[in-house]
């Protein structure tokens, strides 16, 4: 089995991929322009909250420029919803076969997460190559990433945890890196507030301190 879509092709050109939750479904929209004011063309809205999907599809109506994928997704039954509505990709906190399987049967550009070498090698073992790392800083970060080089060449990541605008250089400079997920541009204070203009502050702070941090 090989994975028939990649997540990567289709986020091409992306470095920062903000990691959402949306508790409102009013704050679906003015979020996402706030993040896109900062420069970000595309959003990985986790299926935390009850309003996820709804304001998914609220955002593929209204935004449709922009890629909206689907964060947290742990069962196939997310699986088959977020491909129900047109999600453009899928990623999740961990690996399982059953996942794997049902991505591969809706052809869905996915993005499952790994911690350690076995996941990435179950993975590989169904035709994966690409994969979230996740939690990047606690489960090791950059010199994780780095180790996982030689006998993973083929391999590519999005670390994700712990991820700000301070260390991100540090992953994005990894040769097997090709973005980093992070949520460091929605402080919980700013979002209380529905401070957009803040946030948007945040997010071209953050999309700035990436320019011109090359791939080794």
């Amino acid at each position: 089995m090989k994975n028939p879509l990649s997540a990567f092709n289709l986020l091409q050109g992306v470095r920062a991929l903000p990691v959402i939750a949306i508790d409102d479904l009013e704050d679906a929209v003015p979020m996402a322009d706030a993040l896109a004011e900062g420069g970000l063309t595309a959003l990985e809205v986790t299926l935390r909250t009850p309003v996820a999907l709804e304001a998914i599809a609220r955002l593929q109506r209204e935004r449709p420029k922009l890629l909206i994928g689907a964060g947290t997704v742990t069962t196939g039954a997310q699986m088959k919803q977020c491909a129900a509505l047109g999600v453009k990709f899928a990623i999740s906190p961990g690996l399982t076969a059953a996942l794997l399987e049902i991505a591969h049967e809706l052809h869905m550009p996915y993005l499952p997460g790994t911690a350690t070498a076995s996941e990435v090698m179950l993975g590989v073992q169904y035709g994966w190559s690409e994969f979230k790392f996740f939690p990047a800083e606690a489960a090791g970060g950059p010199p994780m990433l780095k180790s996982w080089q030689g006998p993973f060449p083929e391999v590519r990541f999005c670390p994700t945890g712990g991820i700000n605008a301070q260390n991100a250089g540090g992953y994005l400079s990894l040769g097997n890196v090709v973005m980093v997920g992070s949520s460091s541009m929605l402080p919980a204070d700013a979002l209380k507030r529905k401070d957009w203009a803040e946030i948007a502050k945040r997010t071209r702070a953050f999309t700035d301190a990436l320019a011109g941090i090359s791939r080794a």
